[in-house]
């Protein structure tokens, strides 16, 4: 092999340790700013994807027909007819594909899939088995039913459709709607399933942590990094779309992370007692942030005021008082960036491996609690177990 041609084959070898690329919508192309996918690469080596895509790990199928949602005792495997796979191009990636084709969202409902288990497993550190096993080796993706939710389950996720804007918008090009569904397989993954009734709490547990793993995964995409710190100008406590998730299933509503809400003011209604602790943890992520910025020269307004200003102010007094304290931003973008992604990171690692320390069939928020303070307190998070606990303390969860 001459000079040329060892280069080209070591060229090929070193892009295939990298992974495959596709590409993924942030969030959904009518949001300005995210009109145009965004190239990723998932962990899977192309020679180890076949059509559909399919890995060792999940498959895709598309149905000729349309099928009716898993239910219990109808499960995976799909044995009717299906539309042509996705398949990968020459050079063995999938961001070819054309994203208003049929084809583009199938493999964009299975990179979502996987780009979120990649990064719960790097926070974890180990590979996450489905719950499912030994029933089912791979997770069943359906990424089109003509059905206005979403839902994952024993062996599948399966995505419906959206109609609220007036026009058909498919579940499967919603990165948050199929990551939050990749958060309850995660969770039952590394947790288990209870093995009797456990207490009502562990459901609203459910939903709120799958709504931050959207949201933590969201923060994986340079896209997003730039528009949402460009757009607030550092201070993360404007509206934006970090904060305004929106769970894509049958109340069709936009829940928000940045709230006051305390556990004396919801209801027993999982989604509304989901909210105390969603909020909790996204006041863990800004709270780190901005410790952060200040520990770094990015902001003169230290941690400890930072929380009075949390508790004394709110709406607009606040969000002008953080912008007072962070000066020129423009300059310092990707220092701001920087404080960001490690502030994503660590309170990422502090949620997946709090888990480990719970058991599903006495899960309560103050165990969920409890345990995200002893993981915070083992790993990189630990300068800010006091901070993390009087979160909880102010939501009345401990």
């Amino acid at each position: 092999m001459d000079a040329i041609g060892q280069w080209q084959a070591e060229t090929r070898g070193a892009s295939a340790r990298l992974g495959t690329r596709f590409r993924i919508f942030p969030q959904p192309s009518f949001i300005p700013g995210y009109e145009q996918p965004e190239t990723v690469w998932i962990s899977t080596p192309p020679d180890r994807i076949g059509p559909g895509p399919a890995d060792r790990r999940m498959y895709v199928i598309d149905p000729v027909l349309a099928k009716a949602p898993y239910e219990f005792p109808y499960l995976p495997p799909y044995a009717g007819a299906c539309n042509p796979p996705a398949i990968a191009g020459p050079d063995g990636h999938f961001d070819h594909l054309d994203p208003a084709s049929r084809e583009f969202q199938a493999a964009h409902v299975f990179a979502c899939s996987r780009r979120v288990l990649d990064i719960c497993e790097s926070y974890l550190g180990r590979e996450i088995p489905w719950f499912f096993q030994p029933t089912y080796e791979r997770l069943e993706i359906v990424p089109r039913l003509p059905w206005g939710n979403a839902q994952s389950g024993f062996g599948f996720l399966e995505m419906g459709e959206d109609e609220a804007r007036g026009t058909t918008q498919p579940f499967a090009l919603n990165f948050d709607a199929v990551a939050h569904e990749m958060g309850h397989l995660v969770i039952f993954g590394v947790m288990g399933l209870p093995r009797r009734e456990p207490p009502h709490e562990y459901y609203a547990y459910h939903e709120a942590v799958a709504d931050f793993i959207a949201l933590i995964s969201l923060l994986h995409f340079d896209t997003a990094l730039d528009l949402l710190l460009r757009r607030t100008r550092g201070n993360l406590l404007v509206v934006n779309e970090l904060d305004r998730f929106a769970e894509l299933s049958d109340e069709k509503q936009v829940r928000l992370f940045s709230h006051s809400l305390k556990m004396g003011e919801v209801s027993s209604e999982v989604h509304d007692l989901s909210k105390p602790f969603g909020a909790a943890l996204f006041d863990m992520l800004i709270e780190i942030y901005q410790a952060l910025l200040f520990e770094r020269g990015l902001s003169d307004l230290h941690p400890s005021d930072f929380w009075n200003l949390r508790t004394d102010y709110s709406g607009g007094e606040l969000e002008d008082q953080l912008s007072l304290s962070l000066g020129s931003y423009q300059s310092r973008h990707f220092a701001f960036k920087s404080a960001l992604a490690d502030a994503r990171d660590i309170v990422g690692e502090i949620l997946v491996r709090s888990w480990s320390g719970l058991e599903p069939d006495r899960l309560d928020y103050q165990a969920a609690a409890a345990a995200m303070v002893a993981a915070a307190g083992e790993g990189r998070g630990g300068m800010f177990t006091d901070r993390i606990e009087d979160n909880f303390a102010w939501r009345e969860i401990i």
